[in-house]
C-alpha cells in the first residue's frame, strides 16, 4: 500500500517565528550584557547575520561567548537609516564561529523595523 503522502510528512517546522534566509548578509555589533559605564562599553565584536526571525537570528562572528551568555545586540537592516536594538538576547548554541541568539527583548520600535524587513523579505527558508 504506497502512500504518496507519507513522505511530506517527513520534515515538520516546529518554529513559532519563520527564519528568514538573509540574501546579502548583514552586519551586527554585540556587547555583553550587564552593567556597563558611559564611557566604555563591553563590546564584543561585530558579526555577520546570515538568517534572522523574531525571535532569533544565527550570527558568525569572532566574539568570545558560548551557550548561556547574556549579550545585547545592534543589527544594521539592510537599507535602514537606523540598526534594530536588542536589549538582550542569549546565546542558545555556538559551533566553531557560528551561534544562535534568541531575542529576550527588543525595543518597541526595534521590533517594529525587525517585522517590517520581514514581511519585505518573507521568503522563509526550510
Amino acid at each position: 500500500m504506497g502512500n504518496d503522502s507519507a513522505g511530506k510528512d517527513k520534515f515538520i517546522n516546529f518554529r513559532e517565528h519563520a527564519r528568514l534566509r538573509i540574501p546579502v548578509p548583514f552586519t551586527c555589533s554585540i556587547a555583553r550584557k550587564g552593567v556597563t559605564r558611559w564611557f566604555s562599553k563591553d563590546s564584543l565584536g561585530i558579526g555577520v547575520v546570515y538568517d534572522v526571525s523574531m525571535k532569533g537570528a544565527r550570527v558568525s562572528s569572532e566574539a568570545s561567548i558560548k551557550p548561556g551568555d547574556q549579550v545585547m545586540v545592534t543589527l544594521q537592516l539592510p537599507k535602514q537609516l537606523a540598526p534594530v536594538a536588542v536589549e538582550r538576547a542569549t546565546v542558545r548554541w555556538a559551533k566553531e564561529q557560528t551561534f544562535g541568539l534568541e531575542f529576550m527583548h527588543l525595543t518597541f520600535t526595534g521590533a517594529l523595523q525587525l517585522k517590517r524587513f520581514i514581511a519585505l523579505h518573507a521568503i522563509p527558508s526550510v
